[in-house]
């Protein structure tokens, strides 16, 4: 890496994943590559099916792909035994679902210490961090509160809090505000999105709302198992509208 490049968070090389359904392969990922930097947001977009669930879970280390490479902050991973894969997710990875997943019989104070507790960090620090959290989401007043007492946006504004309370490099979101209402729907991902800026975190957040996907730095798409880059689309029709311009005033 050179002095200009970006440090980055996650590196998927050829990546493929297919399942068998019958007699049937299903190729899934056929060769996916990205990467993402460091501090870089980027929207997965694509028709339910098209495989975004999948590529979350391998990034995720969740899953191992048939074949190909994944990295994460300059680790190759995608191999390695499941004990050492936990500890990845434990220390690099945080992440959101489109179902919050609170444990009910806690309060959202202690949901979100949870994940602390289990890697050994139960001090007044942690606390603090979770306290933290839970304020830059909106939640001071929540904190005592009980899952069963929080509406659907605050149980979603805890289960990001909870994502991120291990301080981790990169955030994975599967349609994190998917079962909101709309006017919810937004707050929540504003408030996430300031999160994860103010925090210097990577994200890769999968959605079907395009309104919610142009507000982030990239936008990825999966079609046929292959990743494409919009950016890169875009500036390529820009080059050719160009192009063609050009060739005209010839």
């Amino acid at each position: 890496m050179n002095k200009f490049e970006k440090p980055k968070s996650l590196i998927l090389k050829d990546v493929k994943r297919s399942f068998t359904q019958g007699d049937t392969e299903l190729k899934v990922l056929n060769g996916v590559n990205l990467e993402v930097e460091q501090g870089e947001i980027i929207a997965l977009v694509g028709p339910s099916g098209s495989g975004k669930s999948t590529l979350l879970q391998i990034a995720g280390l969740l899953e191992k792909p048939d074949s190909g490479e994944v990295h994460i902050s300059d680790n190759e991973c995608g191999k390695l035994a499941d004990n050492v894969r936990t500890m990845y997710r434990r220390d690099y990875l945080g992440f959101v679902y489109q179902y919050h997943n609170l444990l009910p019989e806690f309060t959202a104070l202690e949901n979100v210490l949870m994940p602390l507790m289990i890697a050994g960090k139960n001090d007044k620090n942690s606390k603090e961090r979770a306290k933290w959290l839970l304020k830059k989401m909106g939640l001071v007043d929540r904190m005592t509160h009980r899952p069963t007492e929080l509406s659907g946006g605050e149980q979603q504004r805890v289960a990001i809090a909870r994502a991120l309370a291990n301080t981790p490099k990169l955030l994975l979101a599967d349609e994190p505000t998917g079962n909101l209402d709309p006017k919810t729907s937004s707050i929540v991902f504003e408030e996430l999105l300031r999160l994860v800026r103010e925090t210097g975190l990577s994200a890769i957040i999968a959605t079907h709302n395009p309104e919610l996907a142009s507000q982030m730095d990239r936008k990825i798409s999966l079609k046929a198992g292959e990743l494409i880059d919009m950016r890169a689309t875009a500036l390529a029709g820009e080059n050719n509208f160009y192009n063609r311009v050009n060739k005209t005033e010839e």
